[in-house]
């Protein structure tokens, strides 16, 4: 019963641990994920980077955006954090 009582706080410290970091951020992955797979063409979109543009291209793991100022630039789908 003693040795018990010595891991309840062990245990209640890694449950506070999980619902706390663990599970918000496989939340958060999973939400990158399915915006990912749902990135296509003429989505207004924008980089880990900081740089907005508009989809002109999609590909299996790349995407081509284009910018204001009319340039095209080819990147990674899994640098686009999110869709405006």
């Amino acid at each position: 019963m003693e040795s018990l009582v010595t891991f309840a706080p062990l245990v209640l410290l890694m449950v506070v641990f999980y619902f706390m970091l663990i599970r918000p951020q496989r939340k958060r992955q999973q939400q990158h994920q399915d915006l990912v797979r749902s990135l296509k063409r003429g989505d207004n979109v924008v980089s880990a980077g900081g740089i907005c543009g508009v989809i002109k291209k999609v590909d299996k793991d790349t995407v081509v955006i284009e910018t204001e100022g009319g340039t095209t630039l080819k990147m990674q789908k899994q640098s686009i954090v999110e869709r405006t």
